[in-house]
């Protein structure tokens, strides 16, 4: 018996120098000894598939822990990490967006902050069409076919579109038409090589900006006046239970010309978005670091 104790002892004291080297706790899965994955939640907008892939890219490669990502639909985000259903998420689109998601649900979970500012939201034209600003919609129904090409219908940016056509009586001639981001830019790409007028709804950071010379319409009456910050969500505990991983989210922040650069690797042919997300690592490693607190 004597012996047995001695060997719990030592197992006891390894565990606990263990933690005070700041090592995160063991959650073994199945009895297999192998950590549980970080769950990350994203909505799949394409700047939302470039930070949660990222994420999931530093996490693995950086703090040698698994992770899961969840691909979820706008009106669970909130919901699953409030629920604690997943760990975090990055795709929180605030203040106006996704208010009311904050407003059922910010109080079950931690707003960590934005990840990332300078972010804009409205209708964009190619280049090339010469209208400049949203009123000018109205008198050229017949050259856009009468249709805003939007994305998923529950997105804010739908919401505020059909505000704004309410706004510029635009809501009797043109359809708002709903699919997703990859439904809109395909929309818009074979528009541009036609050379067809075509009004998407449009956000920046967005890869589109990147490849083609677009140009948001002037919003004189304001309706998409908010700018608005991508922040990252964290369920309650996360910080005691996976405290490298919560510290990391916290220090996490980048630029537009940083999502973008990513966003626009993600869409070169034969790229996963996790091969993207490993070279923009590779090519910023300063960057990395620093969310890294080294």
């Amino acid at each position: 018996m004597r012996g047995w104790s001695a060997l719990v002892g030592l197992v006891a004291v390894a565990l606990l120098a263990g933690c005070s080297k700041g090592e995160e706790p063991t959650e073994r899965a199945d009895g297999g000894g192998e950590p549980e994955p970080v769950r990350i939640a994203y909505v799949p907008w394409d700047s939302e598939i470039a930070s949660a892939h990222l994420a999931k890219a530093v996490i693995e490669e950086r703090l040698d822990l698994p992770v899961e990502l969840v691909s979820v639909p706008l009106p669970a985000l909130w919901e699953a990490v409030a629920s604690g259903d997943v760990d975090a998420s990055l795709a929180a689109w605030l203040p106006s967006l996704q208010q009311g998601q904050r407003e059922a649900y910010g109080d079950e979970l931690e707003i960590l902050g934005p990840h990332l500012v300078g972010t804009r939201i409205g209708l964009a034209v190619p280049d090339y069409v010469p209208i400049d600003r949203i009123g000018e919609l109205a008198e050229h129904r017949e050259a856009f076919d009468g249709k805003i090409i939007g994305i998923d219908p529950e997105a804010g940016i739908m919401r505020q579109t059909r505000a704004v056509m309410e706004t510029y009586g635009l809501a009797e001639d043109f359809q708002l038409v709903s699919g997703s981001d990859t439904t809109m830019t395909t929309v818009l790409s074979r528009a541009i090589e036609e050379r067809r007028w075509v009004v998407v709804t449009a956000w920046t950071p967005h890869w589109k900006f990147a490849k083609w010379d677009l140009k948001y319409l002037v919003d004189p009456r304001d309706g998409f006046a908010e700018t608005e910050r991508i922040h990252t969500l964290a369920r309650e505990g996360l910080a005691a239970d996976r405290p490298r991983v919560h510290a990391f989210l916290e220090r996490f922040s980048w630029e537009v010309a940083d999502m973008e650069a990513l966003m626009l690797r993600i869409q070169a042919p034969d790229t996963s978005p996790s091969e993207a997300a490993r070279a923009w690592m590779g090519d910023h490693e300063a960057e990395v670091a620093r969310w890294l607190g080294e």
